[in-house]
């Protein structure tokens, strides 16, 4: 009996205390606040409203330019000249044609009459008539375009249609020009707008009307209001990336041509609403996003939904969902389980914590 006493004492001895449960090491670090006030910040240039060529009606060599670019020019000030001998007999064939033009509906005039006549004595029939009525009202249609090709061809000087300036030289003097051709680029005066290109990626989150601030690195400390007007239908073929053009409030003499200006978007939440991470740290809980945090008391990971305002190219914007200073894991994310206790260390390299 001793003895037996004895060995079941010497067995109760011989077992070990229990292990404590071992920390997997994971890359895991506080998430970041972000303004969630700014949608977006870009960079654009500045541009008139109203931006076009300006050309001459009619072909002829160019004899004399008046202005240059940089140039201020009022409406109604003559910018270049054609040679009048170059256009002469463009101005004889529009006098010939107009000539032709008014004699046809001097005879369907009179055609008209003479049948509108004959239809009361019940002469003529009732087609008859409307056709007589038909070539008379192409007959004025002919002489009114054959008197603006007249108009036309009788001016040989190019003159600005409203107030802006010359943007451009597209032509020397000598040179002989077809209908149409570009003499000078032209911007108006007035409304000014800021050209912006926005990744494929982001431009779904952009909308027609939405406010922007604007600052001019020309102009520290001056900001201006900026809404979207335009948005481009197509990515540009080489760089795709899509042209947004907003309008800006109270553009004022400093807002020169050609300006770079720094655009921010605004977006519907107000500053240091969101965070954002890496995108590597977004996990996917069936259909739905999701984060693995790093709870405080025992390091133990769980799985929690977020709600995701933006996707980048590189990060995530996390609308809902997330603390700021919470700790989550930013790589691996695939190789973690719910309950898993961890020990959090820093990424192995510098450029892979998030900005």
């Amino acid at each position: 009996m001793v003895a037996a006493m004895s060995l079941i004492w010497l067995a109760g001895c011989s077992k070990k205390a229990p292990e404590a449960e071992a920390a997997v090491p994971v890359i895991a670090l506080p998430v970041q606040a972000v303004d969630g006030a700014v949608a977006g910040r870009y960079s654009g240039d500045v541009h008139a409203r109203y931006e076009m060529p300006l050309s001459f009606r009619m072909a002829g060599r160019l004899t004399a330019r008046y202005v240059d670019p940089g140039e201020q020019v009022k409406q109604g000030q003559p910018l270049a000249q054609l040679d009048p001998a170059d256009p002469s007999l463009q101005l004889a064939y529009a006098k010939a044609a107009l000539d032709a033009a008014e004699h046809r509906l001097l005879f369907a005039t009179q055609q008209r009459d003479r049948d509108e006549a004959q239809f009361k004595q019940n002469l003529i029939s009732q087609l008859q008539l409307q056709q007589t009525q038909d070539n008379y009202a192409s007959a004025l249609a002919g002489r009114d375009q054959a008197r603006q090709q007249y108009k036309l061809a009788q001016s040989t000087t190019l003159v600005a249609d409203h107030d802006g300036i010359i943007t451009s030289r597209q032509a020397e003097v000598g040179q002989v020009l077809a209908a149409g051709q570009a003499v000078f680029g032209f911007a108006q005066s007035g409304e000014r707008e800021v050209y912006v290109d926005v990744p494929e990626s982001r431009v779904g989150g952009i909308t027609i009307g939405q406010a922007a601030m604007m600052n001019l690195p020309a102009s520290p400390g001056h900001s201006y209001t900026a809404r979207v007007r335009e948005i481009a239908p197509a990515a540009d073929a080489q760089s795709r990336t899509y042209l947004v053009k907003l309008a800006i409030d109270h553009a004022d003499a400093s807002l020169q041509l050609g300006m770079t200006a720094d655009v921010a978007l605004q977006g519907s939440k107000p500053a240091d609403a969101m965070v954002t991470i890496p995108a590597t740290a977004l996990f996917h809980q069936g259909e739905h996003p999701a984060v693995w945090v790093v709870t405080p008391g025992d390091s133990k990971l769980d799985l929690r939904p977020v709600t995701v305002e933006r996707y980048g190219e590189r990060d995530v914007l996390i609308a809902a969902g997330l603390k700021v200073g919470e700790r989550i894991v930013m790589q691996g994310v695939h190789a973690v389980s719910a309950g898993e206790k961890v020990t959090p260390i820093a990424p192995p390299h510098a450029e892979d914590a998030p900005q």
